[in-house]
C-alpha cells in the first residue's frame, strides 16, 4: 500500500492557481512542502532555480516522496503570437527537463515525478469519448503537450512518472475569468456553435486528484477532467444563471479567430473533445463536483 503519512513534497509552479491550492492542501495535512521559485528565495521553504544556467541540484529532491511540476505560461493570454507560442513551449519544457534530469540522477532513491500536461494533448476529437489510450492530436497545443510529456519521461524508466492531462479549471482565475467579464457585461452567449464538448474540472477536484495520484502511485497519462460531459453552452449558461445575466449574444468562430488568432481559438474555444477520467475513476477516485453546474456554483460561492 502507498504511504499516505505526511512527508516532504517539492512543488515547481507553486505560485499558479493550481500550485497555490495544492500547497495549501498539502500543508493543511502536515506535509513539508518545498517550493521551487524563479527568483531569489525569500522564505525558508523556497529554493531558487532556473534563474541562470545552473541545473537543478538533485539534493533538493533527495528524500522527497514526490516532486510536482506545474510550470507553464498561461494559455489564457491572447493573442498567441509567434513569440508567445515560443513562450508557451519554453515555459513548460525547460522546467520539466530540469526536474527530469535531477530525478534521473537520484536513481533508485528518486521521488515520484508528477508532471503537468493538458487535455490539449488530444486536440479536437468530435466523435466518441477520449480516454488515456487515445493518440495525440494534430494541433499546436497537442504538439506542445507531446513535447512536454516527452520531457517528463526523460526522467527514465526507473522513475514513477505521472502525466496530468488537466482540463480547463472552472474557477474565477481559470476558464471562468474571461467568461465572467462578458457575462457581467451582458454579452455572454454561445461561442461558435456552442454545442462543442468542453472538458472541465473544479479546482477542488484538481487538487484532490493530484494528491490521489501521489498517494495511489498512479503513473502514465491521467486525464484530470470532470466525470460528466458538458458543452460550451452548458458552462456558459450555468454561469449566466448563477450571475443572473442573459445568455444571448453569439460569438461567431470567424470573429474569434480574427481577434484572438486561429491557434488559440481552435485549441481552447471551439475545440470539441469528450475527455473522460478513466484512469482516475478506475483507481477509485470520487469526484466532489460531478457536473459543470456544480463546479460553477462552487467556484462562484468561493469567490
Amino acid at each position: 500500500m502507498p504511504d499516505r503519512s505526511p512527508g516532504r513534497i517539492v512543488v515547481g509552479g507553486a505560485g499558479g492557481l493550481i500550485g497555490r491550492a495544492l500547497v495549501d492542501s498539502l500543508r493543511a495535512d502536515g506535509h513539508d512542502v518545498v517550493r521551487l521559485v524563479r527568483r531569489p528565495a525569500a522564505a525558508p521553504d523556497e529554493i531558487e532555480w532556473l534563474t541562470d544556467t545552473r541545473p537543478l541540484d538533485p539534493d533538493v529532491l533527495a528524500g522527497a516522496s514526490a516532486v510536482v511540476g506545474l510550470n507553464g505560461a498561461s494559455i489564457g493570454r491572447f493573442p498567441w503570437t509567434r513569440s508567445y507560442r515560443s513562450t508557451l513551449l519554453w515555459s513548460r519544457i525547460t522546467p520539466t527537463r530540469a526536474i527530469a534530469r535531477a530525478v534521473r540522477q537520484l536513481g533508485e532513491e528518486a521521488p515520484a515525478f508528477v508532471s503537468a500536461s493538458a487535455v490539449g494533448y488530444y486536440g479536437p476529437f468530435p466523435e466518441g469519448r477520449v480516454d488515456e489510450s487515445a493518440p495525440r492530436g494534430d494541433a499546436f497545443l497537442a504538439d506542445v503537450c507531446g513535447e512536454w510529456e516527452n520531457a517528463a519521461r526523460a526522467a527514465g524508466d526507473d522513475v514513477r512518472v505521472s502525466l496530468l492531462r488537466t482540463a480547463p479549471v472552472v474557477h474565477p482565475e481559470g476558464v471562468l475569468k474571461p467568461l465572467m467579464l462578458l457575462t457581467r457585461a451582458g454579452l455572454s452567449g454561445p461561442i461558435g456553435r456552442g454545442t462543442q464538448v468542453w472538458p472541465w474540472i473544479s479546482l477542488d477536484d484538481e487538487v484532490r486528484a493530484i494528491r490521489h495520484v501521489i498517494d495511489s502511485g498512479l503513473t502514465g497519462p491521467i486525464n484530470l477532467t470532470g466525470p460528466t460531459r458538458a458543452t460550451a453552452n452548458d458552462l456558459g449558461f450555468a454561469l449566466a444563471v448563477r450571475m443572473n445575466r442573459p445568455y444571448l449574444v453569439r460569438a461567431p468562430a470567424w470573429g474569434l479567430r480574427a481577434v484572438l488568432g486561429r491557434d488559440a481559438v481552435e485549441a481552447l474555444l471551439t475545440t470539441d473533445a469528450d475527455v473522460v477520467p478513466s484512469a482516475l475513476e478506475g483507481s477509485g477516485f470520487a469526484f466532489t463536483h460531478r457536473t459543470v453546474e456544480e463546479a460553477v456554483d462552487a467556484a462562484l460561492a468561493e469567490a
